[in-house]
């Protein structure tokens, strides 16, 4: 922890200078006002920052203290801001932590509490920053964008490593969301074609009538509308991948063209008489059961078994055990970064909600339902209606069915009462522990306990025991 950085946003000239020697073996970056204090956030990027909340141009009120509060907490969520309040500001305190803060302190300073509560946020954050290091690590691959913990997935993963040597053709079938394109791609980085391109091509996303001249290409004076020659995707392959998505959806009669490709490597343009040795890697695709495709007659079986040299099964989403939830972490972490979102986490509910989903969209819908939580959540933390599902049925025994006054202060102080006693059980009754688990500090931790009525000397168990009497 030795030389990590400490912002600090003070206007009383005074307190920076006791500041300037309260931290030893910390680097305190001292600014007076909003805009020199993000400029120099920006720039250094410290875990810690000291805040007053009464700054110019507004030094008798909060507007300044609570923008710059709000600007930190969206550059970096995790940044542990301690706030720096009058004695008779503690409902502006309340409102600051509840807005993001880790904890605050009353003037006069006692700098030896201070130091205290800046020594334990440091920890704190290095901690976070180690505990999301580790958690991301744990989902990773060898396979970029490929995030899973699951088995059934982790065996596509190797087999994919394995595969990316071999000059094969490889068919990957799956439901659509389940990540063809990224194994597709993952074959050729991977692979000795890696430095040559790597070419997709989504067969049902094109008018026939135009998907001829997408793959062979064409002349000039073809047909109608030729005016130039065009080089198609089998030919802009060569000598790297070319992967064909959603394969099933090919027209019979380029079924046959391609099957001729795949015999020889050559092909002719439309409107052209010499033929084109080409050197490519096919990799196809589908979410339709090909088999069932290929006894009705749409599809190929010749071109079936030519395509298919190795087939893949891409196990959906709900079959990867504890991957929704990865992946659910992941896509917050990087819409976070990605868009400047102050979003903490999921909260219980909405954790239980994504685990209880069917994803019938894979891990495209998990990525999309992700991305306007993200933007549109108005808390920090992400709840089943910003993800526009169905809490489970648990989260729906409220008041409301137990004929309880719907008053939102009370229900408020019972849901902090009751998250305070499971953060105080799963500590087993140590303080240290438990304050750390809700992301303040001890002190703050007695504070709610004097609030909500609950004794700090209580035994373990007994906090719980309180609460749930309450």
């Amino acid at each position: 922890m030795s030389n990590a950085k400490l912002l600090i946003v003070e206007d009383d000239e005074g307190l920076c200078s006791q500041y300037r020697w309260a931290f030893p073996g910390l680097k305190p970056i001292i600014t007076h006002r909003r805009v020199q204090a993000v400029a120099a956030f920006a720039k250094e990027r410290p875990g810690v920052v000291v805040l007053d909340l009464g700054l110019p141009p507004d030094p008798d009120g909060v507007s300044e203290g609570f923008a710059t509060l709000d600007e930190i907490l969206r550059a970096a969520p995790a940044t542990k801001v301690i706030l720096a309040t009058g004695s008779n500001e503690r409902e502006n305190a309340l409102r600051a932590i509840a807005a993001g803060a880790y904890d605050f302190y009353e003037k006069p300073v006692d700098i030896a509490v201070l130091r205290g509560i800046v020594d334990r946020a440091l920890r704190l954050h290095d901690l976070e920053e180690e505990n999301a290091r580790l958690a991301e690590a744990a989902g990773q691959t060898a396979i970029p964008r490929i995030v899973t913990a699951a088995e059934p997935m982790l065996k596509i993963c190797r087999d994919i490593e394995k595969l990316a040597q071999a000059d094969v053709p490889v068919l990957l079938l799956g439901e659509s969301g389940t990540g063809k394109e990224a194994l597709a791609r993952a074959l050729h980085d991977l692979g000795p074609r890696a430095k040559g391109p790597f070419i997709a091509l989504n067969c049902g996303a094109i008018p026939e009538t135009l998907l001829e001249s997408e793959l062979f290409g064409h002349e000039r004076g073809a047909f109608t509308g030729a005016v130039r020659q065009s080089i198609g995707k089998i030919e802009m392959a060569h000598r790297g991948t070319l992967f064909l998505d959603e394969i099933g959806d090919l027209p019979h009669p380029l079924q046959v063209k391609l099957l001729r490709f795949l015999q020889d490597q050559v092909i002719e343009r439309i409107g052209g008489r010499q033929g084109i040795q080409v050197d490519v890697r096919v990799v196809s695709a589908t979410n339709r059961a090909v088999e069932s495709e290929i006894e009705t007659g749409r599809f190929r079986a010749d071109l079936y078994y030519r395509l298919n040299s190795v087939t893949l099964r891409i196990p959906p989403l709900r079959a990867r055990e504890g991957d929704a939830i990865l992946l659910a972490r992941y896509f917050l972490h990087r819409f976070n970064r990605e868009l400047q979102r102050p979003v903490r986490g999921l909260s219980e509910s909405a954790a239980a909600a994504i685990a209880a989903h069917d994803w019938p969209g894979n891990v495209r819908e998990l990525e999309n339902r992700m991305k306007r939580a993200v933007v549109m959540t108005e808390t920090r933390l992400i709840e089943p209606a910003d993800l526009e599902l169905a809490a489970p049925e648990s989260a729906h025994m409220g008041a409301a069915e137990e004929g309880e006054d719907l008053d939102l202060r009370a229900a408020r102080l019972k849901a902090e009462r009751n998250v305070i006693g499971r953060a105080l059980s799963r500590a087993s009754g140590n303080f240290s522990a438990a304050a750390q688990l809700l992301g303040i500090s001890r002190t703050t931790l007695y504070g709610l306990l004097r609030t909500h009525g609950l004794d700090a000397s209580l035994p373990e168990g007994a906090v719980q025991e309180a609460t749930e009497n309450q």
